[in-house]
Parts: C-alpha cells; sequence; structure tokens
C-alpha cells in the first residue's frame, strides 16, 4: 500500500472541532491509547480484553429511529422500531458532539458492503479507543487513497453521556438512534459495540430493498470450489455458525449479508463471535483468531494469570470477541460470491415435530422466513427451565426496519428468478420433545446439508408432511432412512400428532400480525391445523 500522509478530515458538518482527534489510527496505535486510557488489558494471546460497562449486550427497547417525511410512511413502527421526533433527535445530537469536542476523540473512515456496486462509506467517531478498533475489525477496511472528504454514513458513539429522559424523549440514559434524513446513527450511554455493527445493519436493512432491489440478510454464507453459494438463517442456538464452517469451503462472511442482482456480498469485514465456552477442539477457527489486534468483550481470566476462562461467564453469557475476516484462514477475500444456489432455514425444534431436513416451496420459505422460528431452551439464556418457542421474523426482527413481508416477498422473487433451492433444517430433537427426544446428531445434519450441496438429494423420493405441508426426503447418504420423518421415531404417534398440531397452532398464531400483508403464495402455505385430531 503506497504510503499517504492522513490528514484529519473537516468534521464541522457535525458540529465536531479538531482540536483532540485521533484519525485513522493503526491497530497498534489504537491499542496502545486503550492501554494508556484504562480502557482494557492484553490477555495471554495478545488480544486486547476490555469490560463494555452496564450493557454486555444490546439495548432493543432504546433503539430509536426518527420520524419523519422519509421514514413516517415506510417504517415498520412498534415495538421494534420506535419513532423519535427530529426536535429530540436535534437535542440530542447536540449533546453529544458538546460532550466529545470536550475530549479527545477517535474517527476512522470505513465501508459497508464488499459488492463495490453497494458500498457506503462509513465514518465511526468514538469515545473510546477500544470502540474505534472495533470499527477497524468489523467494517471494510479503506485503502488510504479511498478515504473520503465525507462518507455517506456517520456513527457518533458516546457511552460516557447519557440523555435526560425528562427532557430528550428516550425511555432511559441509553440510546441508539438511527437519524435516516441526516444519515447519522447516535449511540450513547451504552459502550456495548454491538451497537455499532446492528446501527449500520438496520440502515442497510432499510437502504438496500427500497433503493437497489437487494436483500439484506442476517445469515452466515460460504461458498464451494465451483461457486455454489450457501446462505445460512438461524437464530441462537441453531447452529449457524459451526454448519457454515466448513473445511471443503470459504467463509464470504458469519453474520449479514446482501444479495444483489448477481452476487452474495459481506456487509462486513470482520466477525463477531460468542465466545462461551469456546476451546480449539469445538470452534478452531474462532479459537486461534484471538491473538493481538482482536478485541475480547466482557471475558474473565484465571485468577493471577491474564489467560481467558471461556466457560467464566459470571459478567454475562454474551462474551465475544471481534477480529478481521483476513484472520481467518478460508475467507473468501473480497467478501464476494455468485448468487446463491442453496438456502438453508436452521431451527433447534425443541418440540421435536419438524423433520430432519425438508424442502420448502416458493411460499412456504416466505411463511417460514417471516416466522423465523426456534425454540429456546435450559441453559441458553438464565430463567429459561422449560423449552421455549421463539419466533424472530426474518431471523433477525431486531434489525429489521421495514414491514417483514416486505423481505420476505423479495425473497420469494430471486428465489424464483434463479431457481434456489430453500431447505428447513431442524437441529433440535427427534423422537419426542426436549426431555424425551435426543438431539438429532451434528454428524446427520452435516451429511444432510452436505448431500443438499452436492445434488444428493435431487435423485430421491419425498413425501409430504400433512401438517406444515414439507417435503421431506425418502433416503441421504449418511443419515438413517427412519429419522428423516420425524413421526416414525415417536413411540406414540397419536402424541406425535397432537404435539405437531399445537407448534402448527403457535406458528398460526404468531402468522397473525403479518396476515394482513401476505401475498397469496405465503397464505397457501399456512400449517393445515384442522386435518389432524387432536
Amino acid at each position: 500500500m503506497r504510503e499517504v500522509k492522513l490528514t484529519t478530515p473537516d468534521l464541522s458538518y457535525l458540529g465536531l472541532g479538531a482540536n483532540s482527534v485521533k484519525y485513522q489510527l493503526s491497530v497498534p496505535a489504537l491499542i496502545e491509547e486503550a492501554l494508556l486510557n484504562g480502557e482494557g488489558v492484553l490477555a495471554d494471546s495478545g488480544a486486547l480484553a476490555i469490560d463494555t460497562g452496564k450493557f454486555t449486550g444490546r439495548s432493543p427497547k432504546d433503539r430509536y429511529i426518527v420520524a419523519d417525511a422519509l421514514t413516517e410512511n415506510e417504517v415498520w413502527w412498534g415495538d421494534v422500531n420506535i419513532k423519535i421526533s427530529p426536535a429530540h433527535y436535534d437535542v440530542l445530537h447536540n449533546k453529544v458532539t458538546a460532550y466529545l469536542n470536550n475530549k479527545k476523540y477517535y474517527v476512522r473512515d470505513a465501508v459497508a458492503c464488499a459488492d463495490r456496486d453497494y458500498k457506503i462509506g462509513v465514518r465511526v467517531v468514538t469515545e473510546t479507543a477500544y470502540q474505534n478498533l472495533f470499527a477497524h475489525n468489523l467494517f471494510l477496511r479503506v485503502e488510504n487513497e479511498e478515504l473520503l472528504t465525507r462518507p455517506e454514513w456517520t456513527i457518533l458513539a458516546a457511552p460516557g453521556l447519557e440523555a435526560d429522559p425528562a427532557s430528550d424523549g428516550t425511555r432511559q440514559g441509553n440510546f441508539t438512534i438511527i437519524n435516516f434524513s441526516a444519515k447519522v446513527i447516535l449511540i450513547g450511554g451504552t459502550g456495548y459495540t454491538g451497537e455499532l455493527k446492528k446501527g449500520i445493519f438496520s440502515v442497510l436493512n432499510f437502504l438496500l430493498p427500497v433503493h437497489k432491489k437487494t436483500l439484506s440478510m442476517h445469515c452466515a454464507a460460504n461458498v464451494g470450489s465451483a461457486g455454489d453459494t450457501a446462505i445460512f438463517f438461524g437464530l441462537s442456538g441453531t447452529g449457524k455458525t459451526t454448519l457454515s464452517a466448513d473445511e471443503h469451503r470459504k467463509l464470504i462472511g458469519d453474520d449479514e449479508h446482501g444479495w444483489g442482482a448477481n452476487s452474495v456480498f459481506n456487509f462486513e469485514g470482520g466477525c463477531y463471535a460468542k465466545c462461551v465456552d469456546l476451546s480449539p477442539e469445538k470452534e478452531p477457527q474462532i479459537y486461534s483468531a484471538i491473538r493481538f489486534g482482536a478485541l475480547l468483550e466482557n471475558i474473565n481470566f484465571f485468577p493471577g494469570t491474564r489467560k481467558v476462562n471461556f466457560e467464566d461467564v459470571s459478567k454475562t453469557e454474551n462474551t465475544r470477541v471481534a477480529y478481521p475476516i483476513s484472520y481467518i484462514d478460508n475467507a473468501v477475500q473480497p467478501s464476494v460470491a455468485p448468487v446463491p444456489r442453496n438456502i438453508f432455514f436452521l431451527t433447534a425444534d425443541a418440540c421435536g415435530v419438524l423433520p430432519p431436513i425438508s424442502k420448502l416451496t416458493q411460499g412456504q420459505a416466505m411463511f417460514h422466513f417471516v416466522s423465523g422460528y426456534t425454540a429456546k431452551v435450559a441453559g441458553t439464556e438464565a430463567g429459561v427451565t422449560e423449552p421455549q418457542l421463539t419466533f424472530s421474523a426474518c431471523f433477525g426482527k431486531a434489525f429489521i426496519p421495514l414491514h417483514p413481508t416486505r423481505y420476505a416477498a423479495l425473497l420469494g422473487e430471486k428465489m424464483e428468478q434463479h431457481a434456489v433451492n430453500v431447505w428447513l433444517v431442524n437441529t433440535g430433537w427427534s423422537g419426542g420433545p426436549y426431555g424425551v427426544g435426543m438431539r438429532i446428531k451434528l454428524a446427520h445434519t452435516r451429511a444432510m446439508i452436505t448431500a443438499a450441496l452436492n445434488g444428493a438429494l435431487d435423485e430421491v423420493g419425498y413425501v409430504t408432511d400433512p401438517v406444515f405441508g414439507l417435503q421431506m426426503p425418502e433416503s441421504c447418504p449418511g443419515v438413517p432412512n427412519e429419522i428423516l420423518n420425524p413421526k416414525n421415531t415417536w413411540a406414540d404417534a397419536a402424541t406425535y400428532d397432537a404435539k405437531a398440531a399445537a407448534l402448527a397452532k403457535a406458528f398460526l398464531e404468531n402468522f397473525k400480525a403479518y396476515e394482513q400483508y401476505a401475498n397469496d403464495e405465503m397464505l397457501a402455505s399456512l400449517p393445515k391445523v384442522r386435518e389432524i385430531a387432536v
């Protein structure tokens, strides 16, 4: 890279001065700043370990979108997208800039979207050095020659500044506010870095479908040597990270992607992986990525050492590490691949009802995309003692500004245009519900995904599930035939039928919120509860 002398950009358009700005610092310089500021310490692996303070996760009830002429009739308003007025935004913007102007702060210019046809410039202004290191790791890094005078979007992050709910229109002191007209994201009162990445993700979830006819997706993606891209959707605990990591395929990305006219592309330039119970045996790629330049969040050390105890979740179960995607040996760079041939919806069904793999029609794919179903089981979250059915629209409800059916309709259009296979994969239970049945073996799930990818499931017969209408293969290489139809694994068929009807009713109840806006294909794909005697 040609050496270019960096000049701090004019930040007056944000209301910021340039007296104490640290601009585009290198990774070693950022880590040195963090250590000098007392923000963290070095782990024995060389990674910077920090605590994010009071908030160790996102705070979705404190995420706002400015309601104005651009958003009023486009955004899906409700408990996910909460309105705030332009006047309240202006007051908080002035508070944030005044606060930063009295401090040393850090500025980084970066990019989102690896496909050059969709790239947007992002300027990240942070109170702390560790937040700026996070931005370096998670967003796409730019060459010095590419730095923009004024990027399209700006994030202002001031964790030390809290709002006054009585006058600022917020619920409490912390806030994340997206202003689509000003193209600014304000973050205050929280040091949790995930707010930065999910802020831009929410922005892209609005811009790309509306202006580019591009499907924005909360998913992992990989690609084979033949250019056969695969996409993996799934909520926490379904195996998205594990199943998308394949030594025979290259990683496009682990979390956020766009499906454009001719490509699937990563929005980001890094990974933000969970660390709980991490080991070199379970997740060798993530474990080896925890080295100098990586950022560890809210972990604990073994007493008297700088060695991380990944089993210690006394601060939070949401321990994390952020690192550039180049830390993964088999990552695609740039993170762009052809349009997908196969899409996998992963669900950990604790009811033991859904088949281990089934093929979806276009309408079923849209229905299950809007549903975003899985089940939380004991041990996945504090207070969860019995299986809890969970539905998250588009497998990422917390980040979608538009109505879920708009994303689902776009998925259907792209499925039809590119003749994509969509598979529903149950990584949960078989032979009975959680507590009775057994978790489907990972080796069997991997064999089914491999068979779908290499076309082996194109050559077998299928039977139709009577409740959900799913097409279940009669055979699959490397998998016992008897487990492919879940009803056959239950000791009592009538008990299975009752459980299947109960799950179908839960799907229908959840879908009521979206039914008014659903198209005919989705509506024709609803489960048929009445056909089953309960």
